[in-house]
């Protein structure tokens, strides 16, 4: 694959491009991050998407990079393009009114000052509680919400500090499946995330690219690499915006993306 005219760069967004943060609209990328994807995008041989649970509207202001790269929203459920193309799939009427009744639970429960409100979904979130008081939670919304999901088939899912109630579409492993079909099998891939929500697009990836776990600590995976934030994120940018800068896009170039 040496030699490859572009590569593919998927970037999850919260616990690898930026820190967690309990207000959420002030999560901005680490320092030195913003900069190394922005001239990566510059360079042009590397499709770079940042792909996050959050809204696509929640991420342009926190980026803040130009030229941006691509930003798949609602774990990939929404597209918007480098050109300002959005791709923002019409929710059905069942999926509608089964996260109003999500929100009307949460609302009868004084729990909304806990949720993030997405266009396919609703998300709780508990960064910051004890222990004792996160399982509390979790276990009152989860009262009013599993009837909803049984009835419905809308997903939930958990991920590290929160619960999340969405449209079934909106999944990691999907887009990274809709990705693979859009480009051709000789370009190189890799694929960064910290979170749980992240291993189904890992498994999506499979052996057609390199998956890497980023996180301060270990934990079961099904990446193939894992990698420490900041500092080993910012060195394995540095290594791919070299490589794409001296045209090895290939195994040998992702590895000393890495290894650097």
């Amino acid at each position: 694959m040496t030699g490859a005219r572009e590569s593919v760069l998927l970037l999850d967004y919260d616990g690898t491009l930026a820190p967690f943060h309990t207000q959420r609209d002030q999560a901005v990328p680490y320092p030195g991050i913003a900069l190394l994807v922005q001239e990566i995008v510059r360079d042009a041989r590397t499709r770079v998407i940042v792909i996050s649970g959050r809204d696509v509207t929640d991420l342009v202001p926190l980026l803040d990079i130009h030229p941006r790269p691509e930003i798949w929203g609602m774990h990939g459920f929404q597209r918007l393009g480098v050109d300002g193309t959005a791709d923002m799939p019409k929710l059905d009427e069942q999926t509608l009114n089964a996260l109003s009744d999500a929100e009307l639970w949460l609302s009868y429960k004084h729990l909304r000052h806990r949720a993030e409100f997405k266009s396919g979904g609703i998300a709780v979130h508990w960064r910051g509680l004890s222990a004792l008081d996160a399982a509390e939670l979790r276990a009152r919304v989860l009262l009013g919400w599993r009837p909803i999901i049984e009835q419905t088939g809308l997903n939930l899912l958990e991920f590290d500090g929160g619960i999340e109630i969405r449209a079934h579409r909106a999944d990691k492993g999907a887009a990274v499946h809709a990705l693979l079909r859009e480009i051709t099998f000789e370009t190189p891939v890799a694929c960064l995330g910290d979170d749980t929500t992240d291993e189904s697009a890992f498994h999506a990836l499979g052996d057609r690219g390199l998956s890497i776990l980023v996180r301060p600590e270990w934990r079961a995976t099904s990446a193939q690499l894992w990698l420490k934030p900041p500092e080993d994120v910012i060195d394995f940018l540095a290594g791919w915006l070299r490589s794409c800068r001296e045209g090895n896009f290939g195994e040998g170039g992702v590895a000393q993306a890495v290894n650097e």
